[in-house]
């Protein structure tokens, strides 16, 4: 009998300790902070807002946080403090979540998608130069799943052309970078804060600046309440009502639920830290697979691990696709499938789709006719799908567990060949549009 379970063997993982995988922590003083704000009916306020952005601004040795109901909202807010509109392009990687750069077309601009590195899964620094234009504003830095960028590259890059940088850190809270956080390197960054993120505290987002310009005008995109605050002359004049017709703030059931992460998640993301590099550490020299983590001793580090991926390469497993293995895996009773967000250049969204009735795609409508970006142009993007993997996400650091579902990659990459047989290949579209998980 095979020693697969795939095909008839005894499974890897045989361990259940429920709170393994458990994510968000709850405990009591977050459930007091909410109930606090509910029993006083002070859900639309910004008493406690004001508050976690201080703590989170704070927490990154920043000058200004804004509170947002979204981190889209962040983002899109991020885009127009920078003074991004009608006409003006945005870099960013097309291997991203499509808030990373959707928002610009409500603004008036579009973006041009720059190519990934096959290694990070982040921009690649060396497919952003050439990309610039007299129209380009700002690059828009993602740290994917977790995995710092190449900040030092990209923002000599920057200065060079003088052109400004967007932190999307919605997947890397708490990442280092050489020492440094993730999110302090740019001209705003902007974080995804819901209930699925590796800092979460509900459906929410906010922004970083060191720019009380760039604070003050994205408090006037999305914000009426805080007008008294607005003191720049050009921002303070058009004060009191929201300039893009936005209603921006965040809860405050979320904010509540902030100031007690702030006070805990370090803890939590240290142990998730220890967790998946333990489990990393027990695959090293398995065939066909590594990890895009940093190099160890480099002070650059995964924050939270959020939705990290692994890399994987069919040559060294005789050709076997990558559903197949995670089929595999899976079966081993570990968690995992193949791939990542699809290449956003592909949707029509970028391509084809009038959004807005003015007689052509909205991509094109104020910017280069010229700017094509066809099946072909970004080949790591378009590729990369059927080269990684979902890894399991450990909240907890129970050795023995972690043990387990290491056994299960590495027994399916170590007998690979007795899966070749029934191997169907991968199918056309391995993943969909988001990184929320497909259907089946």
């Amino acid at each position: 009998m095979s020693k697969l379970a795939l095909l008839g063997g005894k499974k890897s993982v045989r361990s259940n300790p429920k709170d393994v995988f458990t994510w968000p922590i709850i405990n009591k003083e977050m459930e007091n902070a909410v109930l606090k704000v509910l029993r006083a009916g002070n859900m639309s306020g910004n008493d406690i807002t004001k508050k976690f952005e201080r703590g989170f601004a704070d927490w990154h040795k920043m000058k200004y946080g804004l509170g947002f109901s979204t981190g889209t909202g962040a983002l899109q807010s991020a885009m127009f403090g920078l003074g991004i509109g009608a006409g003006d392009e945005i870099i960013c990687p097309s291997i991203t979540y499509w808030a990373s750069c959707l928002p610009v077309y409500s603004l008036g601009g579009t973006v041009v998608f720059a190519d990934i590195d096959p290694k990070t899964l982040c921009l690649d620094p060396n497919d952003i130069e050439h990309r610039i234009t007299k129209r380009t504003k700002a690059i828009v830095v993602v740290h994917y799943c977790g995995r710092p960028a190449d900040m030092d590259k990209i923002m000599a890059i920057a200065r060079k052309h003088k052109i400004k940088v967007i932190e999307d850190v919605s997947h890397a809270h708490g990442a280092l970078y050489k020492g440094k956080m993730v999110g302090t390197f740019g001209d705003a960054s902007a974080f995804s804060l819901m209930s699925g993120k590796s800092f979460a505290i509900g459906e929410a987002g906010i922004l970083l600046t060191n720019s009380q310009e760039v604070y003050q005008r994205a408090a006037a995109f999305g914000f009426y309440e805080r007008a008294a605050e607005l003191t720049l002359p050009e921002v303070a004049a058009g004060a009191g009502l929201p300039w893009g017709g936005y209603k921006y703030r965040m809860h405050q059931l979320s904010s509540a639920v902030g100031l007690v992460q702030l006070k805990k998640y370090p803890r939590e993301m240290a142990e998730i830290d220890k967790s998946m590099n333990y489990f990393c550490d027990l695959l090293e020299g398995a065939p066909g697979i590594s990890f895009p983590r940093p190099p160890k001793g480099s002070k650059t580090t995964m924050g939270g691990w959020f939705m990290c991926r692994g890399l994987y390469r069919s040559e060294e497993l005789g050709g076997l696709s990558a559903t197949r293995f995670c089929e595999a895996v899976s079966a081993e009773g570990s968690s995992t499938e193949t791939g990542c967000t699809q290449a956003l250049h592909l949707h029509p969204l970028f391509r084809t789709v009038d959004i807005y009735h003015q007689c052509r795609p909205t991509r094109f409508a104020n910017s280069n006719p010229g700017l094509k970006q066809p099946e072909g142009s970004l080949p790591v993007s378009e590729g990369i799908q059927t080269k990684i993997f979902r890894l399991p996400w450990f909240k907890r650091y129970y050795p023995n567990v972690i043990k387990e579902h290491a056994a299960a990659f590495r027994k399916v990459a170590e007998n690979y060949r007795e899966l070749l047989p029934g191997d169907k290949g991968n199918p056309k579209n391995v993943t969909n549009w988001g990184l929320t998980t497909r259907k089946k």
